[in-house]
């Protein structure tokens, strides 16, 4: 059964996030600048975002161009001051030395997705242009589609993300928090794959550690499951009911320097699902029945942002905290 969310009543238009998903990808996570003359440029940004966006989009009408922006905790308290979303904090690690969900620097998000590379690349040099030394980029990661739906380790992804009304439920906010619904908090991280360990193992060997069928994509039977599998893990209960995230993950890599990874990228109404998910992985349900992905996967970023709806997000430009 999946949770009974209240039905999402806002009437402010949500960014992008249940777009469909597209066969490329660029994440950009950057730092603000000091002073408030950057803080200034990058409120007045926030109100071209979506004219930057359609102006490249219709170049390719049917490249399903969009882009979603996001903030930090630190960043909303310097560019827009009180109230901040009710749920936004930094990123919580989770785990130990050796097994840890990383916290790293980042202030803004740039989800930018569509059908064709040229397109993200050249919004993204728009974007990241108009803003000058207003911002430090500290992570760009360009994203793939890989055969049919599959991460860099084989195993079709995002299977279980909610579709229709139901995503929208379980990723905006709604009545919950008035001032910011129609937003929805993101949690990025990135994770590099040790591919040489990972296809050492059997067929059978990975699905054990992922909890599906590697060709077919279908759940292992509870009864041959380990509690210990990523699909356990990573499924979130509460009251006896499933909560669901949006995931729009991506598959990276540099083949000739070895990089093999994953970008995950969780859309959620609250951080609470997204955390307990880690926690799990990293710490274990119980305690030390941890995520056997994570002996062959390493997360080198994390963060948490906050990307107001689209209404805010241009109104956001005309604050002054």
């Amino acid at each position: 059964m999946t949770a009974r969310l209240p039905t999402n009543t806002s009437s402010a238009e949500p960014q992008s996030i249940c777009n469909p998903i597209t066969s490329s990808a660029i994440f950009i996570v950057a730092t603000l600048g000091p002073g408030s003359e950057r803080a200034t440029k990058v409120r007045a940004w926030c109100a071209d975002i979506a004219a930057l966006t359609r102006s490249v989009g219709k170049r390719v009408p049917a490249g399903n161009l969009s882009c979603v922006c996001g903030f930090g905790a630190n960043a909303w308290d310097t560019l827009f001051g009180g109230p901040r979303p009710a749920a936004l904090h930094g990123f919580r690690e989770f785990g130990s030395e050796g097994r840890l969900a990383v916290a790293t620097p980042g202030d803004v998000l740039l989800h930018i997705r569509a059908d064709q590379m040229d397109l993200c690349f050249e919004l993204a040099t728009q974007l990241i242009c108009a803003l000058g030394d207003a911002i430090s980029v500290v992570d760009e990661v360009q994203g793939f589609r890989y055969f049919d739906m599959r991460s860099i380790i084989g195993f079709v992804d995002g299977t279980e993300n909610p579709v229709g009304r139901k995503a929208i439920d379980f990723t905006i906010v709604g009545d919950e928090d008035p001032a910011f619904s129609g937003g929805s908090y993101v949690l990025v991280q990135k994770y590099l794959h040790n591919m040489t360990a990972w296809n050492a193992l059997s067929v059978e060997a990975q699905e054990r550690v992922i909890g599906r069928t590697k060709l077919s994509d279908i759940e292992l039977d509870a009864s041959v499951k380990p509690s210990s599998s990523h699909s356990a893990l990573t499924t979130i209960t509460k009251d006896g009911q499933e909560v669901k995230i949006l995931r729009d993950n991506m598959p990276f890599g540099r083949p000739g320097a070895g990089e093999f990874g994953t970008y995950f990228i969780g859309y959620a109404r609250s951080p609470e699902p997204l955390e307990q998910m880690l926690e799990n992985m990293f710490v274990g349900k119980p305690p030390g029945n941890y995520d056997r992905l994570l002996d062959f996967s390493t997360a080198v970023t994390g963060n948490l942002f906050f990307a107001p709806s689209a209404d805010l997000l241009e109104e956001l430009a005309e604050r002054n905290p």
